[in-house]
């Protein structure tokens, strides 16, 4: 792995933007898990959709809804028509009252994209230790917080 080095000393870094460097990391991360979860032929929101339809008794594709919709402002249109495309895959079947369930084969993508995501994560986390990462978390949703807005995520 290359070198890192902070941009700026702490005294500088005091009066750094947090708006900024809060969306300059985002945007990498995000990319970097988008990245891998194309090389395994899903978008985000399929990856999500697989993991909640999971369980062998699957779920309701209004509860699926019900939990995907505010992620990264996806919307409810794009998620069924990323339910439909991992079904139209094979990957999930959908009875006719709406519970979808993934397939073998979808739980099998799932599983070997899951230890791809878990090595990702790894990366993304090297050199931070969980302490560090807990506590950069509370400040983030504390400024969230200050400044009047909303963020939940399971």
């Amino acid at each position: 792995m290359d070198t890192f080095t902070y941009s700026h000393s702490d005294e500088d870094l005091i009066n750094q933007p947090i708006g900024y460097w809060a969306s300059a990391a985002g945007d990498a991360v995000v990319h970097h898990i988008r990245t891998m979860l194309a090389e395994a032929g899903l978008t985000q929101p399929q990856w999500w959709i697989l993991n909640q339809v999971r369980t062998t008794d699957g779920r309701e594709r209004a509860d699926v809804l019900g939990i995907l919709r505010g992620y990264l402002d996806v919307g409810d249109g794009k998620l069924h028509h990323d339910i439909d495309a991992l079904r139209d895959r094979g990957l999930l079947t959908e009875d006719p009252d709406g519970r979808i369930r993934i397939t073998d084969e979808g739980r099998t993508l799932r599983d070997n994209t899951a230890t791809r995501q878990e090595k990702v994560r790894s990366q993304i986390h090297a050199g931070i230790p969980e302490e560090e990462y807990i506590r950069t978390l509370k400040v983030l949703q504390r400024m969230i917080h200050n400044v009047g807005g909303e963020a939940w995520h399971h």
